[in-house]
């Protein structure tokens, strides 16, 4: 590795995608909106696995999006939809180690609206590309053991399992086991090759239902079958 360079740090930048586009999360843009966007949902239930919990009025929200506003690592993003040009959920890159080529993504909070969509899986495209696009080597997902569906978008996005680090975290008073996830910068090609394939019109019928799912795309020969995933 002595030709090693270490890639910049990402930056406060929109990334603009078809059918979503990232913002740096702003309070006085994205507060009013995206706190609705959250509250259509009918409980917290969503915010189990956070470090914190949903904030129940608008202005305990707009104090938590300044948080998220000021942070350099984690570095938020605001999820926009493109058909509405409304916010609909946050995500982050953080534990940033240039000097290794080491990125997470997490602090992921999809509304309602977003969860199961197209727009959704392509906004983690989205930070996925910037980090390689930077030369970083490592792209790092990370949850609690028992967050089945997190695991599983993990795995739908293509992210390899790494193993379980026991009895990493305490958050909101209670254990976690963190489930260790990544893709490195020799499995982006690949990665990248199915994710833009399933994000292509022509992988939608009218209805916008998916031709062909991510696993398969991944993967031709491991199922002949259309079988139909999540567009989470």
């Amino acid at each position: 590795m002595r030709d090693w360079v270490p890639p910049p740090r990402p930056t406060r930048h929109t990334f603009l995608g078809r059918h979503c586009r990232l913002e740096p999360v702003s309070r006085e843009r994205h507060g009013a909106r995206l706190y609705a966007a959250y509250m259509e949902a009918p409980d917290d239930r969503d915010w189990t696995y956070l470090f914190h919990e949903r904030p129940t009025t608008l202005p305990r929200f707009e104090s938590y999006l300044a948080e998220l506003e000021q942070s350099e690592d984690p570095l938020h993003f605001s999820i926009i939809e493109t058909a509405t040009s409304w916010p609909a959920g946050t995500a982050a890159l953080m534990r940033i180690e240039p000097r290794h080529g080491s990125i997470e993504v997490g602090s992921i909070a999809f509304a309602p609206r977003l969860q199961r969509t197209v727009a959704a899986t392509e906004s983690m495209y989205l930070l996925m590309r910037l980090a390689f696009e930077l030369g970083y080597r490592r792209y790092e997902w990370k949850c609690d053991s028992l967050n089945a569906p997190s695991r599983a978008a993990a795995e739908r996005y293509g992210f390899r399992f790494e193993g379980i680090f026991r009895s990493a975290v305490v958050y909101k008073g209670r254990n976690r086991d963190t489930a260790w996830y990544s893709i490195t910068a020799a499995e982006w090609p690949a990665v990248r090759g199915a994710l833009e394939a399933w994000l292509d019109p022509k992988n939608f019928d009218g209805s916008g239902r998916q031709q062909r799912s991510l696993r398969e795309l991944r993967s031709p020969r491991d199922g002949l079958g259309m079988s139909r995933e999540p567009i989470g």
